[in-house]
């Protein structure tokens, strides 16, 4: 395809980088260095523990507080296992929607903000605006906490923060947190004629699994906040696999489950509540086989995020984009990072539809590409304008 525009070729550039997650996020970073330094912006590199994957974080313009940070995340989810009528790792366009791997989710809006550096470079900056680009976003938020604790030492001095996931450049002023625990169940094997004599790992996972189904009703009737499209907390089992024969009783069995919770619920406490209703299930388990266990290994942890709808810069959100309207979202961001761990105001809000990503023909419509453009334009134009930094002083 022809790209019609500067961010539609740097996004051509990024869909032929297949950044999934369990892969190396190397070549993007290296493709977004080039850019930068052809610029005279010299980024910061904070890197895996094998060098196989990087953060990468870029102040332009003064030194100082006030400044924007515009993060997103360089990996994708897989396309293992999914019918796509098109090559995803090339961009490719239909009826004005533009086809690629991560094309919604999200490198749209790294494209988006990548065309902007040399006007950034070029502006006369009255705040300073960083790029924050993470890695392992997609496995729960995990790459970004080493990016996080850097800043927590050499405080960039941001005053707002906005994730661009795809919110259809809606402002986005809050989302649940999640949790995800991988159980592992041993118990003890025999000839299934002997299944008297053992304990059944996969009979004793069902209960806990019936256990986690009961809390997910409760939080079904609990807490409730309209503004999110569930409205409630959840918890699912989303995998499970155990055994090794027809007639042999079955020694292990593994699960994995998630929940996420509205802003202000107690998940520690539930995950409690999981582990006593466990530790019952080992005591009756070890009556019969004393080497009987239930282990919880955690997946991933990330914390809820949420900003008044008053804040300024929800209001300042909503004058860029030219909306007037607001939302809460089930899925997970960064955003509870900045604002959580680092005390910036943070939004998100970015190009593109949830429901397009992680799918099969993933894609973004060239309209909202358009629109998170012109929206970066008026957030440059802020940190160009004097009287616009003096905007938001002394209210935090």
């Amino acid at each position: 395809m022809e790209p019609s525009s500067a961010t539609e070729s740097i996004l051509a550039d990024l869909i032929a980088f297949d950044t999934t997650s369990r892969l190396s996020n190397r070549p993007l970073i290296d493709y977004v260095l080039r850019i930068l330094r052809d610029h005279g912006i010299e980024p910061l590199l904070i890197w895996n523990e094998d060098k196989s994957k990087a953060n990468l974080w870029a102040t332009i313009g003064p030194k100082g507080p006030g400044g924007i940070i515009l993060s997103g995340h360089t990996d994708t989810v897989p396309v293992d296992g999914q019918a796509w009528s098109v090559d995803p790792f090339q961009l490719s366009e239909r009826d004005e929607r533009l086809y690629g791997r991560g094309s919604c989710d999200m490198k749209g809006f790294l494209a988006c903000v990548l065309a902007l550096v040399p006007k950034m470079a070029q502006a006369s900056l009255k705040r300073p605006m960083h790029i924050a680009f993470s890695y392992d976003e997609e496995l729960g938020c995990v790459g970004v906490r080493s990016l996080i604790e850097r800043l927590q030492g050499e405080p960039p001095g941001a005053e707002f923060c906005i994730v661009g996931e795809p919110t259809d450049m809606r402002p986005v002023i809050g989302h649940k947190s999640g949790r995800s625990y991988k159980v592992q169940v041993t118990g003890r094997e025999a000839h299934s004629s002997l299944a008297p004599q053992a304990v059944n790992a996969i009979d004793h996972a069902a209960e806990l699994i019936l256990f986690l189904r009961d809390i997910a009703a409760e939080m079904e009737s609990g807490k409730n906040d309209p503004l999110y499209d569930v409205p409630h907390s959840t918890l699912s089992t989303g995998m499970i696999k155990g055994g090794s024969a027809i007639n042999i009783v079955p020694r292990n069995c593994e699960f994995v489950f998630e929940f996420r919770c509205l802003a202000g619920e107690d998940a520690e406490a539930i995950f409690e509540r999981i582990e006593d209703f466990a530790e019952t299930l080992v005591r009756q388990m070890r009556q019969r086989a004393p080497e009987a266990s239930i282990r919880f290994i955690d997946q991933y942890d990330y914390p809820s995020f949420s900003i008044d709808a008053g804040h300024p810069l929800v209001t300042l959100t909503k004058t860029w984009t030219g909306r007037n309207d607001e939302a809460k979202v089930a899925y997970g961001t960064e955003a509870g990072y900045f604002s959580g761990s680092l005390g910036i105001s943070t939004i998100v809000c970015g190009p593109g539809s949830i429901l397009q990503a992680h799918k099969p023909d993933e894609f973004i419509a060239r309209d909202q590409l358009r629109r998170c453009d012109d929206f970066l334009e008026r957030v440059l134009q802020f940190a160009v304008n004097e009287t616009a930094a003096h905007l938001t002083r002394g209210k935090r």
